[in-house]
C-alpha cells in the first residue's frame, strides 16, 4: 500500500484516472438506467389509469348521453317537431358534443406522452458534472 506522502510515478497517476473514470461512468450507466426504468414505469402508470377511465366512463358515458338524446327530443317533440326528426336531431347534436369533448381528451393525453417529457434529465446532469471533474483533473 502507498503512503500518502509518497510521489507516485506518472504511469500510477494515468491508470488511477482510468480507474476512476472508469468507475464514475459504470455508475453513471447504472442511474441512466434506474432513471429510464422510473420513466418506463410513469408511462405505464399513466397509460394503465386512462385505460382503466376509459373503460369505466365508457359504460355510464352510453347511459348519459342516450338519457341527454331523449330529453333534447323531448322538448323538441314539446316544440311541435315529429318524433322522428326530433330524435335524429338530438342524437346528432349530442354526438357531435362529445366527439369535441373527446378530441380535447385525447389530445391532452396524447401531449402528455410527449417525448420531452420523457427526458433524464439527472443523467444528463450528472454527466455534464462527470465531464467537468474530468477536464479539472486533465
Amino acid at each position: 500500500m502507498a503512503q500518502v506522502n509518497e510521489p507516485r510515478g506518472l504511469a500510477d497517476l494515468i491508470s488511477g484516472l482510468a480507474a476512476d473514470i472508469s468507475g464514475l461512468f459504470r455508475k453513471e450507466i447504472q442511474l441512466a438506467k434506474a432513471e429510464a426504468s422510473e420513466k418506463v414505469g410513469q408511462v405505464i402508470g399513466g397509460v394503465e389509469l386512462l385505460l382503466a377511465g376509459a373503460v369505466l366512463a365508457l359504460g355510464a358515458l352510453g347511459v348519459l348521453l342516450a338519457a341527454i338524446v331523449s330529453a333534447l327530443a323531448a322538448v323538441f317533440v314539446a316544440n311541435g317537431m315529429g318524433q322522428t326528426g326530433a330524435n335524429g336531431i338530438a342524437a346528432a347534436i349530442i354526438g357531435i358534443l362529445v366527439a369535441i369533448v373527446a378530441w380535447v381528451l385525447v389530445s391532452r393525453g396524447l401531449s402528455a406522452l410527449k417525448a420531452s417529457n420523457l427526458n433524464l434529465e439527472r443523467t444528463t446532469n450528472a454527466l455534464a458534472q462527470d465531464a467537468d471533474i474530468v477536464k479539472e483533473r486533465l
